[in-house]
């Protein structure tokens, strides 16, 4: 088995389709397996081979596709990376998976430096680096049939947070991946005829598994974006003809507040919401507007993204729908026992879909299972009708706009500051972001707390999103016996004053 098998298929039977349409150019099937296959055979002039790491640090776009399927053909494992990493969250990662060959942009290359603490990583592909990305494609050929590769073998290693913030390597199989694709596929009704938007990262693995390897499994178009642009989206609506909107509810939010939105939305037939569940409000705000209905799944990059999906045929608001396919959900006590239908419990999946482990961390990977049962974190119940809902998360992430914000990443961060005495991140409900990073602070006597200060320090440290929107100051944060924080009771201390 091999994931790249997909787009050989679809280059062989829909030559002349669109495959994606990206910076104003059109690639179709037969140019992006072309392209592919170059990279590939690059990939192995260089001497990788299979099961080998290659790094993937790009924006959405033809190079992204291209470097992607080119290390899968290779039989390479493929480390995509989000684009916008900061160098300090950037390195410790590449130390983690410890790529032989990362393929970036000329940024990223003068944020690593010298390359003198990572002597792993024998070449970057980039201008300026080692070779440039049209030096690696000129080593291939066009002819380069993808690998066969065992369906239990790592095809990709998605890097997510953990409760302590510590990005994790989440290694997904080709069947991994492959059952993914094929359940998305036939829930959402894809055909070679559909044209999916994609702005959302293809690091993460909504816009990758969900949304690009199903696409290219139905040998659609993929119209991508760098990122959300609501310009942008609005004339891939108007020129492109695009059939699938995939979002986060915060995206649906400023859409709401157009006029003649059913105009303007052209020939879209679905629409799917991403991240945090959206407000009823909300989607029937939706279904009034276009005529449309938001469709919501559940899923995390452990499950390699699908584990329940609302159904076309019938669709219960408030839910995220029914397991698809092989996907088994069951609802847990604390001492991993089996729950009966109606009662609430930690949600915990199975199926070929659950990843391999986490790279480099066999305790975390061990601790993510109750026997065969991936362990979500996360809080649910299930109808009379086997339909999931999701009533809290047992871990204190928070979703904020689709991404994912880990308190404690953010928390120590503060502490380094001596105006700090105690703080504690939390999400509060935001009818925009689904969630609103917020910190809450004591203050440490003789101190002055300067929000904006807090702000700039925190910009230069971590990715935008994960910076607090409000900074609150409080006497006393509320606290157990034992003297911890208690984060539920402070949210909810908070949110009954606002």
């Amino acid at each position: 088995m091999n994931l790249a098998r997909n787009l050989e298929n679809a280059a062989r039977h829909f030559p002349d389709n669109p495959a994606a349409l990206a910076a104003g150019r059109v690639v179709t099937y037969a140019e992006l397996e072309a392209l592919a296959s170059r990279a590939a055979g690059g990939l192995t002039a260089l001497g990788l081979g299979p099961g080998e790491m290659v790094g993937i640090c790009l924006p959405n776009g033809l190079d992204w596709l291209v470097a992607y399927f080119g290390a899968l053909k290779a039989g390479c494992v493929a480390v995509p990376l989000f684009a916008g990493l900061p160098r300090d969250e950037l390195l410790p990662v590449l130390d983690d998976c410890r790529p032989r060959l990362l393929v970036t942009t000329d940024s990223r290359l003068a944020e690593i430096g010298e390359r003198g603490d990572l002597p792993y990583l024998e070449k970057v592909v980039a201008p300026g680096g080692d070779l440039e990305f049209s030096h690696l494609l000129a080593l291939g050929g066009e002819a380069f049939p993808a690998v066969e590769r065992l369906r239990s073998d790592t095809a990709a290693v998605l890097y997510t947070g953990g409760t302590t913030g510590r990005p994790k390597g989440v290694m997904l199989s080709h069947e991994n991946i492959m059952t993914s694709a094929h359940n998305v596929a036939r829930q959402e009704r894809s055909s070679e005829t559909d044209r999916a938007l994609c702005f959302l990262p293809l690091n993460h693995v909504f816009g990758q598994v969900h949304i690009m390897h199903s696409t290219i499994l139905s040998a659609g178009a993929l119209v991508l974006l760098p990122g959300f642009d609501l310009d942008k989206v609005l004339e891939a609506f108007r020129d492109q003809g695009v059939t699938k909107f995939y979002a986060v509810p915060t995206i649906y939010v400023r859409l709401l507040g157009l006029g003649d939105l059913k105009a303007r939305l052209g020939a879209v037939r679905y629409c799917m919401s991403a991240a945090a569940s959206m407000a009823l409000e909300l989607v029937r705000a939706w279904k009034t507007a276009t005529g449309l209905d938001i469709h919501e799944a559940y899923g995390m990059t452990e499950s390699a993204a699908m584990v329940t999906y609302n159904h076309y045929y019938h669709h219960k608001v408030g839910s995220v729908g029914t397991p698809p396919g092989s996907v088994e959900v069951a609802i847990m006590d604390p001492e991993g026992r089996p729950l009966p239908q109606g009662q609430e419990g930690e949600i915990c999946i199975q199926g070929p879909n659950v990843m391999q482990g986490y790279l480099n961390r066999p305790e975390d990977s061990r601790q993510a299972f109750w026997g065969p049962w991936l362990r979500s974190g996360d809080l649910g119940y299930l109808d009379g009708e086997g339909y999931l809902f999701i009533v809290d998360r047992l871990k204190d992430m928070i979703i904020t706009g689709g991404e994912n914000v880990y308190p404690r990443e953010v928390e120590e961060l503060l502490f380094q500051r001596p105006e700090v005495e105690e703080c504690s991140v939390v999400g509060l409900p935001d009818r925009e972001y689904g969630e609103r990073v917020t910190a809450v602070i004591k203050q440490r006597s003789g101190y002055e707390l300067d929000a904006e200060a807090l702000r700039t320090f925190l910009k230069e440290r971590l990715s935008s999103y994960k910076v607090p929107k409000a900074f609150i100051t409080m006497d006393e944060l509320p606290k157990s016996a034992t003297g911890k924080i208690l984060k539920r009771d402070l949210k909810r201390q908070l949110t009954d004053q606002s």
